[in-house]
């Protein structure tokens, strides 16, 4: 049976520079919050499907990861009706409108393209927890 966490996000970056900002700007803010890093799509599709693994309240998706894409793990993470609530944001260097659409129609929470300030990521970070965590 799958443990669940109060607070825990599943940070998903083949990047280990991007997983580290996105912890610290986390971490600057909302130390109340547990993390777990994926590096690759595949994953944190073994993840999801292990029972003995955690399950994440949020994924932090990025799109571009060698062998399976985040787009593919988003298509097969919505297709299985267990993970359903489970909001998925899609955190990615890609501006592309095909990416942002293709996002949203295969099941995405939210799309957002991957600031390029340090300032701009801390906003985002406090963006997602406003609407997705509550905190005291």
């Amino acid at each position: 049976m799958k443990s669940k966490s109060q607070n825990l996000i599943f940070i998903v970056d083949d990047d280990p520079d991007d997983r580290q900002i996105i912890l610290e700007a986390f971490l600057e803010n909302h130390p109340t919050i547990d993390y777990i890093f994926i590096e690759t799509a595949g994953e944190l599709l073994h993840n999801l499907n292990d029972e003995q693994s955690s399950f994440p309240n949020l994924i932090l998706l990025d799109l571009n990861m060698p062998g399976i894409t985040g787009m593919q793990a988003l298509k097969e993470i919505r297709a299985n009706k267990k993970f359903a609530q489970v909001p998925i944001v899609v955190l990615t260097t890609s501006n592309l409108g095909r990416d942002k659409t293709m996002s949203y129609e295969l099941g995405a929470s939210c799309f957002l393209t991957k600031p390029d300030s340090y300032q701009k990521l801390t906003d985002i970070v406090n963006a997602i927890v406003r609407l997705w965590f509550f905190e005291n």
